[in-house]
This record gives structure tokens, C-alpha cells and sequence, in this order.
């Protein structure tokens, strides 16, 4: 089978952890090992990941070094931290691959995601990056950096705009990869938004969701399925609560009604179960959300929650 793998960021930076480059590639290579093994059942796979701490991590160092090295915008941003990840993840898949005897090639695209430039997103910036502040340090570097800061639990971090993707820019050669049986890690971060500006594209301020992303992509690669690997075995209703209940397979208009009655946390599931959600719609197939632990169970649909049409 064809199969889009969305890496959730504890696939790369677990919770409490420094972001070291030894941290990282620490966690990359045991997410490497659990797709090494879905390719070894038979299958083909994309990869894509998320971007958040790191494009956030690499913003603040222009910032706060910009007396002395001129600051880069946050496309520019965004494409080092496609690079940077990229790396690892072909680095550390490609290893496990030559250890279990499997010959592939792979190939990082980085990758740029069409926006549309009066998205009403660009006026309410929702996506959060970088680091967590607390209160205190939080309205300091707002002021200092003219950054918006929202609250998330007890902490504050920088929220920029999130516009929707409408287009995969590198998406022929994405495609002819994939099709040639090449391990393709793309999309890093969702993508760097660009926006048409006449007879050209530019790059845009913003950070696009990954999961978002992915599933477009997924739906213009017409893959099999779609993965989306994050921190919980399954989705849940009433999340955190004595009475959470896990989701086994639901149908697409069962997460739809869940969604109206404010199931899911805005920013964190909400976002996987709606990307979920449109591409079993436009495909017909099944998406899985599920552990990085469970990524091969999902790859047989036997283990997360299973969303069909």
C-alpha cells in the first residue's frame, strides 16, 4: 500500500526535553525503526513532520542575535527547519533500512504549500511556536519583539498566523518519487507558505498545520491511507476527564457531530481529526491517528482510531 505518515513532534522532541541535536536524532531513530517496519510489510511510504519547537527555536536565535547577525524571516525560517529534520529523518531511517537489509532510496523535497493571501487566518494568529515562557518573561518579549503571545495551560508561547493550504507547490516531483518507490520526506511544518503576488510567489509570515498539509498532499498522491502518529493510542472523548472513553472506528460524520458538540481541543486533536476527516471524504479510505508505538497496528488498520467514510 501507499501510505502518508504524519509525524507528530514527540516523533522528534519529547516533553520536558532541551531540544538538543543528541535529544532529537534520539527520538528519530526509534520513530526510523517503527517505519522501517511498515515499509518491510510491503508498503511505500511519505513522510512528513511537524516543525513547531524548532522554527520557534530558530526565530528566537535571529532575535536575539539579530545586534550582530542580520535576522531571517519566518519562510526562511521554515525552510531550515525542513532541512534540519529532514536530515535526521533520512539519516536515521536510512541506517535502519541498511540494517534490516532493506535497499531504498530516499529523498527530502523541501517543500513549499500554496496559501491563499486573504486568508482570514493572516488577521488571528493561532499557531503556536518556540519555546514556553511564563507570564512575566512572556509580556517582556512581546514588547520587546512585537510578538503575540496567547496562553497555553500555565505557560505563554508565540502564536503566528496559520492560513489554509490550497496547493502542494512541489507536488509533480514529490509525486514521481513516491511513484518510483522512493522513501519521500516532504512537507516538513506543513510546508513553507507562499502566497501568489501577481506573476509571482512570495513567501508569507505564518506556519501551516502539518496535519492539514498532509492530508492535502495524501489526497493528491491518492495514497492508500493516511497516518497521523501523535502522543495518545487513541482519540478520546471527554479527554482528561474520569469518564474519557477512547475511540476505536468511527465514521467520518460521527467526528463531525463530535466536533460540533466541542469534543476536541482546538490546536492540538481537533486539527488531526479534521485533516482525518477531509481526506477519508475526498478519497473514500481510511486515516488512522494513533501512537508512534501503534504505527505498525495502524498500518493494518488494527490499532488506533480508525476514521472511514
Amino acid at each position: 500500500m501507499n501510505i502518508l505518515i504524519a509525524l507528530g513532534g514527540n516523533a522528534i522532541l519529547q516533553e520536558k526535553e532541551k531540544g538538543t541535536f543528541e535529544e532529537q536524532y534520539s527520538n528519530i531513530e526509534n520513530t526510523a525503526k517503527k517505519i522501517a517496519e511498515i515499509i518491510r510489510m510491503g508498503n511505500n511510504v511519505v513522510i512528513t513532520h511537524g516543525n513547531g519547537p524548532q522554527v520557534g527555536d530558530i526565530v528566537s536565535m535571529y532575535e536575539w542575535s539579530k545586534d550582530k547577525l542580520p535576522a531571517m524571516p519566518l519562510p526562511v525560517c521554515g525552510a531550515e527547519s525542513q532541512g534540519m529534520i529532514g536530515y535526521m529523518i533520512a539519516q536515521a531511517l536510512g541506517n535502519e533500512l541498511e540494517s534490516i537489509g532493506i535497499k531504498k532510496e530516499l529523498g527530502c523535497v523541501l517543500t513549499r504549500t500554496l496559501v491563499d493571501k486573504d486568508d482570514p487566518h493572516f488577521k488571528s494568529p493561532s499557531k503556536p511556536i518556540g519555546p514556553f515562557y511564563d507570564k512575566e518573561e512572556s509580556g517582556a518579549i512581546a514588547k520587546k519583539y512585537g510578538w503575540t503571545m496567547a496562553k497555553e495551560n500555565d505557560k505563554y508561547r508565540r502564536v503566528v498566523a496559520s492560513p489554509e493550504p490550497v496547493g502542494i507547490m512541489e507536488l509533480d516531483i514529490i509525486k514521481r518519487l513516491h511513484d518510483s518507490g522512493a522513501v519521500v520526506i516532504c512537507t516538513g511544518g506543513g510546508g513553507v507558505p507562499v502566497v501568489r503576488n501577481g506573476n509571482a510567489y512570495e513567501g508569507a509570515n505564518a506556519v501551516i498545520d502539518k496535519d492539514f498539509a498532509s492530508s492535502l498532499l495524501a489526497r493528491e498522491l491518492d495514497t492508500d491511507m493516511l497516518i497521523i502518529l501523535t502522543d495518545v493510542d487513541n482519540v478520546f472523548l471527554g479527554y482528561g476527564s474520569e469518564a474519557q472513553k477512547p475511540l476505536g472506528t468511527v465514521s467520518a460524520d460521527e467526528c463531525s457531530a463530535y466536533i460540533e458538540k466541542g469534543e476536541f481541543g482546538e490546536g492540538t486533536m481537533k486539527p488531526k481529526i479534521e485533516a482525518a476527516i477531509s481526506f477519508v471524504r475526498h478519497t473514500g479510505k481510511s486515516a488512522v491517528i494513533t501512537s508512534l508505538a501503534n504505527a505498525e497496528k495502524a498500518a493494518e488498520l488494527k490499532a488506533g482510531t480508525i476514521i472511514t467514510k
